[in-house]
């Protein structure tokens, strides 16, 4: 997201609360046309189309920042790990999303169209039994056998707003067509989990929630062996990230020990070689390069080769609580292989 958006949605000050005052005529008409296109769904008007393998989709009801894409990989490789074939799906928002899942989840099929349906038939003409949709919650058409929304305790806002005047894509009243609610936290500590639990519980009582820490894996560059994490504890870092939430980033090596200087992008942005010869530049004396893997797979190319390596470290989904929830839906998907959706 940009700065701007950021303030908006996140801003305690007085000019941003007139700037979402001034768009509240705009949430308004975009919640009343999300309502009117999940009735013509739910009336059947808007048709969802079974597909030839059973799908789970891992979304979220806000945009950016929530960890879809590590959680996505992480419950391919837990299916593989029980014997399916699994492939994901996905729109293809950005060019980083399909490196990154190539890294996570070696060897998983990973398919982009913005026709879900039709990349649902073309990882099952492809081999695999089972299809994970990343970024399909407000997806209806193609149809699913479960649907797990993640919420993140990182940014969890004052109130629910919708876009513009917020971050949220639909209200919570959303959440009744999940099958599971993951909190997932990066920096964020128990009291702010128990805060969205709450939220979660207040809106939708009967929904199984489960909580995941997104935590920081070892440092990679490409060209040598990766370091511990723990190697970054006291040296100054250049905390390089275009991501929904940088500031759960920088906090996150900031807790592992660094002396971190942020250098935030937009979400998705679409880095230059003017933007990697400025950030190496900028480096200090002994100052460390360290982006995200979504940044990484972007940036490393257009890295100056005379330029301090530049490293980056993956977010690992580790489940705190609500394992039984995660391994009922895994279960039932792999049932369902036998009969698709």
């Amino acid at each position: 997201m940009s700065a701007f958006a950021d303030r908006i949605w996140y801003g305690a000050d007085r000019g941003a609360a007139l700037m979402r005052a001034a768009l509240a005529p705009v949430s308004a008409f975009f919640r009343a046309a999300g309502a009117a296109r999940g009735a013509l769904y739910d009336a059947g008007v808007f048709r969802a189309h079974a597909g030839p393998i059973p799908a789970v989709s891992v979304g979220n009801l806000t945009v950016g920042g929530t960890g879809k894409t590590p959680v996505a990989s992480w419950l391919t490789a837990e299916l593989r790990a029980r014997g399916a074939r699994p492939a994901i799906v996905l729109r293809g928002y950005g060019d980083d999303e399909p490196l990154v899942h190539g890294r996570l989840a070696p060897g998983i099929p990973v398919i982009v169209d913005p026709d879900r349906v039709a990349g649902i038939a073309r990882a099952a003409a492809g081999g695999a039994d089972v299809a994970v949709l990343d970024d399909a919650f407000q997806h209806r058409r193609a149809m699913r056998a479960a649907d797990i929304v993640l919420v993140s305790a990182d940014r969890w806002p004052a109130h629910a707003r919708l876009l513009p005047a917020g971050p949220f894509r639909e209200p919570l009243s959303a959440l009744g067509r999940a099958t599971l609610a993951i909190i997932t936290r990066k920096s964020a500590g128990d009291a702010e989990v128990a805060r969205v639990r709450a939220a979660l519980a207040r809106e939708a009582p009967a929904l199984p929630v489960a909580v995941m820490h997104l935590r920081l894996g070892a440092l990679h560059d490409d060209a040598g062996p990766m370091e511990p994490l723990a190697a970054l504890a006291g040296r100054p870092v250049l905390a390089i990230s275009a991501v929904g939430d940088p500031d759960a980033f920088a906090a996150q090596l900031a807790a592992a020990g660094a002396r971190v200087r942020a250098a935030a992008f937009p979400d998705h942005h679409a880095f230059t070689v003017a933007d990697a010869e400025r950030l190496a530049r900028s480096l200090a004396s002994e100052e460390r390069p360290v982006c995200t893997l979504k940044d990484f797979v972007k940036l490393h190319a257009l890295w100056p080769r005379q330029a301090p390596p530049l490293w980056y470290v993956s977010q690992l989904p580790n489940v705190e609580t609500g394992r039984d929830a995660i391994e009922a839906i895994l279960s039932a998907l792999l049932r369902a292989r036998a009969t698709p959706t």
